[in-house]
């Protein structure tokens, strides 16, 4: 899979987002976001989410550490910084320890720590986006991990195809309980850069949009080249065919 960032055009985002009042980091959260959205091996329409940690000064003027992560109904190939809600990063992070959240007490939750109200709802991988400590975070539901996640034996596949720096995530629905899984993984193994969620996609993070990108291509194109070495089976002709049966 061909690696399509260019410092170029990265600095022209981040030119163009100052102009229009906002950071260096979203700036560049909304430049990885399309290279990877634009990707159509990567992410299907609406497929996937990103995010960035930062901080944001509110209404009150004071700053706040806070989530951006994609927002519902947005599209990842052409995302504005308006798609990536402002969620508080600290009550995220105290709620580590907590046993079970049920959806509707999540979704209120990331709500009610919005630094906008009126943004759109964060997505519903929030939680597992703040649990990872690292600044940049992506997502994607690449054709080709979902290739090896999703056949016969894929968790003995996927151990043989990733290093030691990627955890393998056994299927957990997205929510809450998939964020405190991926956090347990991480937790146990804190060299990790990327994490492989059985039947789901890919995580990779980073402190920089540059890496945590070129993780992403790294690691997809090392399923590529595993699911292209796998000899397909040939099918047996039947030699002689029989017309007569016994009535």
């Amino acid at each position: 899979m061909k690696n399509n960032w260019s410092k170029n055009f990265a600095n022209k985002y981040i030119k163009k987002y100052k102009k229009l009042g906002f950071s260096k980091d979203l700036a560049l959260r909304v430049y990885t976001t399309h290279l990877l959205g634009r990707n159509k091996e990567l992410v299907l329409h609406g497929g996937g989410n990103t995010s960035v940690k930062t901080t944001i000064k509110d209404i009150d003027g004071k700053k706040y550490s806070v989530l951006c992560v994609k927002g519902s109904g947005w599209d990842m190939a052409d995302i504005e910084p308006e798609g990536l809600p402002a969620v508080k990063l600290e009550p995220l992070l105290g709620l580590k320890k907590k046993k079970y959240l049920s959806d509707e007490d999540m979704v209120s939750f990331q709500k009610r720590n919005l630094i906008n109200i009126k943004s759109p709802n964060p997505s519903v991988e929030t939680f597992l986006h703040a649990f990872l400590p690292f600044k940049f975070v992506d997502h994607t539901h690449a054709d080709a991990i979902v290739n090896v996640t999703n056949r016969p034996g894929a968790l003995k596949f996927c151990n043989k195809i990733f290093g030691d720096k990627v955890g393998i995530v056994p299927y957990v629905m997205p929510g809450f309980m998939l964020a405190k899984k991926v956090y347990e993984i991480y937790s146990k193994n804190p060299k990790l850069n990327c994490l492989i969620l059985m039947n789901h996609g890919i995580f990779t993070f980073a402190d920089s949009a540059k890496e945590a990108y070129d993780l992403m291509i790294k690691y997809v194109s090392q399923a590529e080249r595993a699911v292209r070495k796998l000899k397909s089976k040939k099918i047996k002709q039947i030699k002689k065919f029989s017309t007569k049966f016994n009535a």
